[in-house]
């Protein structure tokens, strides 16, 4: 995939080497004008798969998390494809057009997605295709006027879901949630149509902002991202990714009796926490960070960033059993940073099923006197 137009922006740098601007020369500044719905954020390294054909919504159904059999055309939704144990193996954003059904996914993604699903077509009427060459992502918070692709007549706009509860999905987390407002889009522009974009950057149009900036407005909203927050140990309670990418009455799939297990009868082994980092130091932990508590390893930062109003800030994932009012030490290369929990998922999170309690073995019942 050739290089985005927008590296070729006045102060583009490109820190994660993925093809797009991680930031423009003033991450903050970016993050404020993405915040205010102002900004656009260059995805162009994501990748763009369909399922055309009848079958398309059934099948997608019967093999992933989520409800999707009365998806309607301009509808987006999200669901997860689990492997037999319910550990996440991909993370997928939808848009249904009424003839199409668009996949959105990190590139690292695509080709494996793409070739599982192929393998399980069988005998049902639907075809696959790779159209990253032909689409890129644009992200925003805003409604800023791009060039929306509509082939079917439908513009292809992925809202994301997380701003509430889906139909059939539960959430873990308590109180007020900041993903309430949380107005993320992403939207399916002609390839093509890049350079003129770019180009209106320029003129100052509207401004871009990099990836950093992104993430940090997502961290704070607790929005995990399959790239980031997953690993091999990964199930969707830990993230508390039921609120949006599961429906928990929808009937069979491959992974279905973990997540009704661990949501019915047990708790997720692990949880996600937002942590608010000591910045004293002037250091800042990368993915992979070890997170521990009484000097033991406790867990794992995922993402972190600067945000531009509440500073350091992270995600990780902690074991279950870490308390939940505990002040936390991050390693960030070689220097303890102390992290204080914003609790995403609480320890108590699961057993839902009003399961009830049975006597004793050897427990004498006392009859009511007549």
């Amino acid at each position: 995939m050739s290089s985005s137009p927008f590296l070729s922006l006045p102060g583009a740098v490109d820190t994660a080497q993925s093809g797009v601007p991680s930031h423009y020369g003033n991450p903050l500044v970016e993050q404020r004008a993405l915040a205010e719905g102002r900004a656009i954020v260059d995805l162009s390294d994501r990748a763009v798969l369909t399922i055309t054909g009848p079958d398309r919504l059934s099948w997608l159904n019967s093999l992933t998390s989520q409800s999707l059999l009365g998806l309607a055309p301009g509808e987006s939704s999200e669901t997860l494809l689990l492997d037999v144990t319910g550990r996440l193996e991909h993370a997928v954003r939808l848009i249904e057009d009424g003839e199409t059904l668009w996949l959105l996914v990190d590139r690292a993604e695509a080709e494996g997605l793409l070739a599982w699903l192929d393998r399980m077509r069988f005998m049902l009427r639907v075809e696959l295709a790779d159209r990253t060459a032909d689409l890129a992502t644009i992200g925003t918070l805003g409604d800023p006027a791009l060039p929306i692709a509509a082939p079917n007549g439908v513009p292809l706009i992925w809202h994301d879901p997380w701003h509430a509860v889906t139909p059939g999905g539960h959430q873990y987390a308590q109180g007020e949630h900041p993903g309430a407002s949380w107005t993320w889009s992403e939207r399916l522009v002609p390839r093509d149509a890049l350079s003129s974009i770019a180009s209106r950057v320029t003129a100052g149009e509207f401004p871009a902002a990099g990836t950093l900036a992104a993430d940090a407005l997502r961290i704070a909203a607790w929005r995990p991202r399959f790239s980031t927050e997953v690993d091999e140990k990964t199930i969707p309670h830990e993230l508390d990714w039921l609120r949006t990418a599961v429906h928990l009455t929808k009937g069979c799939y491959r992974g279905q009796e973990t997540v009704a297990k661990v949501h019915n009868l047990g708790h997720p082994p692990r949880r996600l926490v937002m942590l608010h980092l000591d910045g004293s130091e002037g250091v800042h932990p990368e993915r992979g960070a070890a997170v521990s508590f009484d000097g033991k390893d406790v867990g794992t930062v995922t993402s972190s960033a600067l945000h531009y109003e509440l500073g350091p800030i992270a995600l990780a994932v902690v074991k279950r059993s870490t308390p939940a009012d505990a002040t936390l030490v991050v390693d960030a290369d070689g220097t303890a940073v102390a992290a204080a929990q914003e609790i995403v998922v609480p320890p108590e999170a699961g057993a839902e099923a009003n399961v009830p309690r049975l006597p004793r073995l050897g427990a004498v019942t006392r009859q009511p006197r007549s």
